[in-house]
């Protein structure tokens, strides 16, 4: 497991190599590090601004490849988020490098306030919208796959659905109470009344019994959660989802 001294090393030796190369015209700090929250666990977040008329999969394909010689990186996978690629590498020793580069033009934080410029200049940028409806959609269509998984003798599927509606019902409360949404990071400061409820989601076992008791827990705490969102959509909903 790397130590933070070995982090800390790491993340020196990619600033300043983003600071001699001139396709990169800025970089920034994300993550936990950027709002000196960082602990024993904490990854290097790093992003990059390229300049104009350089193709960003070139520049990405040149980290890469140091990444793996100088690094010693053992596997990598990409997540796209608009013009921005994210590259994310396995060290050794246990360190992950979220590795970002997007065009000059729309290096920015989008609003998170994860985002602290080393050097360089980053743009206003105006985040999308959060979509509450799309979440209440997504919860419906779960409860729906679960029952149907349940009845036919599909356990594990089951599971995979019953918890994912858990988690996008976290994500609604976050919404609501102005928490980040997007991977549970705000879901342990939402107040107790609101996660009580989601513990009696988790799945102790694959039994048909089991499942079916956690998808009714897991509904009641949808349903309960959306007359808080949605009151309206609750009305509509309710009744045919089994509240």
């Amino acid at each position: 497991m790397f130590t933070v001294d070995q982090r800390q090393c790491v993340r020196a030796q990619l600033t300043a190599r983003a600071r001699h190369d001139p396709r990169i015209t800025a970089a920034a700090l994300t993550g936990s590090a950027a709002r000196d929250a960082e602990d024993r666990w904490s990854d290097v977040d790093l992003f990059l601004g390229v300049a104009d008329g350089v193709a960003v999969p070139d520049v990405l394909a040149d980290w890469t490849a140091y990444a793996y010689a100088e690094l010693g990186a053992l596997h990598h996978f990409d997540l796209r988020a608009g013009p921005a690629t994210y590259r994310a590498f396995l060290l050794a020793d246990l360190l992950e490098i979220d590795l970002g580069l997007t065009p000059a033009a729309v290096f920015g934080p989008l609003g998170d306030g994860e985002f602290r410029v080393l050097f360089g200049e980053a743009v206003a940028r105006v985040p999308g919208a959060a979509d509450p409806d799309h979440l209440i959609g997504l919860a419906w269509h779960h409860i729906l796959h679960a029952r149907t998984s349940i009845a036919r003798g599909a356990p594990w599927q089951a599971e995979h659905w019953i918890s994912a509606l858990r988690d996008h019902t976290l994500a609604l409360a976050c919404l609501r109470l102005g928490l980040p949404a997007a991977h549970a990071k705000g879901a342990d400061r939402l107040p107790p009344e609101v996660t009580a409820p989601l513990r009696e989601v988790l799945v102790r076992s694959l039994d048909t019994a089991e499942l079916s008791r956690a998808l009714r827990a897991a509904t009641r705490a949808f349903l309960r959660e959306l007359r808080e969102t949605d009151a309206e959509a609750a009305e509509r909903l309710e009744k045919p989802l089994g509240g």
